[in-house]
C-alpha cells in the first residue's frame, strides 16, 4: 500500500499541520490503495503564502523561461507515465489500456498544447495611443475530481503556469495517488519553490479554505454543481474569479439521415467509456420515434459485449469510484424501472461473476422520456437512456431541455441540417459526427448550469489573466 503523509508546499515535502489520514480505496477491490494526510486550514495558510512569496518573481518570468520550463515537465511527465498510469488504475479503477492511452496520455497532451501556445501567444497589443497588457491573475486555488485526475490537473495547471500563476492544488481525496506523481514531475523539472502546491484533503478542510482564502486571487473547481455553488458562494466573500466546470446530462442526437447502425453504436460505446464517469458523457440518445425499437437492439448489441472487469486485465470497463456512487446508480436504475423505461440490457446488481468492487452492469432504457428521472439527473455510471422525437426541432426541443449545458452531440450526413441543429443547441460543446478525434485546442465548457469559463487551448490562457489598459502610452 503506498503511504504518502506529507504535502508538497514551497519546493518540499512537510509535514502537516496535524496529521490525520485517510485510506485511498481500490474501487475493484474494495481494498486500501494507499493512505494519505488529510490537511486542513493552517496546512493551506501555508501553501498560499508560498504561492503569494513566489508569485512575486514568477509573474515577472519571460516567455522563453516558461518554455525552458514546460519543455523540463514534459520531459519529466514522460519519464513517469508509467507509474502515472498504474496510480489511475489503483485509485479509480480505470482499466489498464485506458489509464494508458487516454487518461495518462490527455496529461502530456494538455502540457503540449499550452507550450505550443505559449510559443506565440499575445500578452501585449497596441490601439492606438493605448496598450493592453494580459497580466498574471495571481494565485490560483485548483479544486479536481476523480474521474479524469490528469486532465483536470493538466487543463488548469498547464495554463496557469503558461500565463505566469502560481498555484495551491486540492486534487479529490478519492484520487490522490496521480497528482503526488504530478507533483514530483514538478520537483524533477525544476518548477520553482512555491509556484505549484499541493495540499490533500476535502471538499470542507481544504476546498472551502482556498475558496474562503483572501490571497488566493482565482478559484478553479471541477466537479458536481452542488459544490461549485459552494466555491462561488465562498470565493464570493473577496469577489475572486470563479471559473467552473460542473454537471452534464448531453443529448445525442441522431438525425433522421444518419449512418444509423454507425451512430447508435458510436454512441453507445462513448457512453460506457471510463464506466459512464464523464461530465460530456452522451447519456440521453435522440431517436426518431419510429426507429426506437431498431435503435434498442443496436444498443444492447454494443452493451453485451462490453468485457467488465479486473482493471488490470483486459477489460473494457472497470468499476465506479465508490460504494456511494455505486449505490446511487443503482438507485437510479431502479427510478427508471418505476418510473416506466423499458429496460433493454443490463439492469440492478454487479454484473455476473463479479461478487467484490464496484461493479455495474451496463445498462440501456429505451421509450424514455424527458421527464424521468433518468433523463434528468446526472447518473455518472454505464447507463444509457434512449428517448424518441417525432421531428428536429422536438429532437432540439429536448436536446435543450435541461438544467445543463456541457456538450452536445449531433450525427448525420446533411450539412445545413446539422449547423441549424448545432446553433440552436444550447451547449458549450457540440461535437459533430463523433468528433474525427477531437481537438486539444477546442474551448471546453458549459451553459446554465453546467459552469462558466473555458479551458483546453488558448481560450484558457483568458482565464488566468487580467487586462490592463496603460492610456498614452506607446510599447
Amino acid at each position: 500500500m503506498r503511504e504518502h503523509l506529507q504535502f508538497y508546499i514551497d519546493g518540499a515535502w512537510v509535514n502537516p499541520v496535524e496529521l490525520r489520514t485517510l485510506d485511498v480505496i481500490n474501487p475493484a477491490t474494495e481494498a486500501p490503495a494507499g493512505r494519505i494526510a488529510m490537511g486542513g486550514e493552517e496546512d493551506v495558510n501555508r501553501a498560499v503564502a508560498a504561492a503569494r512569496r513566489a508569485f512575486a518573481s514568477y509573474s515577472r518570468t519571460t516567455r522563453a523561461d516558461r518554455l525552458d520550463l514546460f519543455s523540463s515537465i514534459i520531459e519529466a511527465y514522460k519519464a513517469r507515465a508509467a507509474d502515472i498510469a498504474e496510480a489511475v488504475r489503483l485509485e479509480m479503477g480505470a482499466p489498464k489500456k485506458l489509464a494508458e492511452t487516454a487518461q495518462t496520455a490527455l496529461g502530456l497532451l494538455h502540457l503540449q498544447t499550452a507550450r505550443k501556445v505559449l510559443e506565440s501567444y499575445e500578452f501585449e497589443t497596441q490601439r492606438g495611443k493605448t496598450l493592453i497588457r494580459h497580466e498574471p491573475i495571481g494565485v490560483c486555488g485548483f479544486i479536481t475530481p476523480w474521474n479524469w485526475p490528469l486532465n483536470q490537473l493538466a487543463c488548469k495547471i498547464a495554463p496557469a503556469l503558461a500565463t505566469g500563476c502560481t498555484m495551491v492544488l486540492k486534487p479529490s481525496e478519492m484520487s490522490p495517488l496521480s497528482a503526488i506523481i504530478w507533483a514530483e514531475v514538478m520537483h524533477t523539472a525544476g518548477v520553482p519553490a512555491g509556484v505549484f502546491n499541493l495540499v490533500n484533503g476535502d471538499g470542507a478542510g481544504v476546498g472551502a479554505a482556498l475558496s474562503l482564502h483572501p490571497d488566493v486571487d482565482m478559484m478553479s473547481f471541477t466537479g458536481s454543481t452542488r459544490a461549485g455553488i459552494e466555491v462561488a458562494r465562498n470565493a464570493a466573500y473577496t469577489v475572486k474569479r470563479v471559473a467552473q466546470e460542473l454537471g452534464g446530462k448531453s443529448p445525442n442526437i441522431i438525425l433522421p439521415d444518419a449512418d444509423f447502425a454507425k451512430a447508435v453504436t458510436a454512441g453507445t460505446r462513448q457512453m460506457f467509456s471510463n464506466t459512464g464517469q464523464s461530465c460530456n458523457a452522451p447519456s440521453r440518445m435522440l431517436v426518431p420515434i419510429e426507429r426506437m425499437d431498431e435503435a434498442a437492439a443496436i444498443a444492447r448489441a454494443v452493451a453485451e459485449k462490453v468485457v467488465v472487469g479486473d482493471p488490470a486485465g483486459d477489460a473494457d470497463m472497470g468499476p465506479v469510484i465508490s460504494e456511494r456512487q455505486w449505490n446511487r446508480i443503482q438507485s437510479l436504475i431502479g427510478a427508471g424501472l418505476a418510473e416506466g423505461a423499458t429496460l433493454v440490457t443490463g439492469g440492478q446488481g454487479r454484473p455476473e461473476g463479479l461478487n467484490r468492487g464496484w461493479f455495474v452492469r451496463p445498462t440501456v432504457f429505451s421509450h424514455v422520456t424527458n421527464d424521468m428521472t433518468i433523463a434528468r439527473e446526472e447518473i455518472f455510471g454505464p447507463v444509457l437512456s434512449i428517448l424518441g422525437y417525432k421531428d428536429v426541432d422536438q429532437a432540439v426541443e429536448i436536446g435543450n431541455d435541461t438544467v445543463y449545458g456541457l456538450a452536445a452531440y449531433v450525427q448525420g450526413s446533411d450539412h445545413t441540417t446539422i449547423r441549424s441543429v448545432m446553433e440552436r443547441l444550447r451547449a458549450g460543446q457540440v461535437i459533430v459526427n463523433g468528433g474525427a478525434g477531437g481537438d486539444m485546442m477546442a474551448p471546453f465548457g458549459g451553459y446554465k448550469q453546467s459552469g462558466n469559463g473555458r479551458e483546453w487551448g488558448d481560450f484558457a490562457f483568458a482565464e488566468f489573466l487580467e487586462v490592463k489598459a496603460a492610456i498614452n502610452f506607446t510599447a
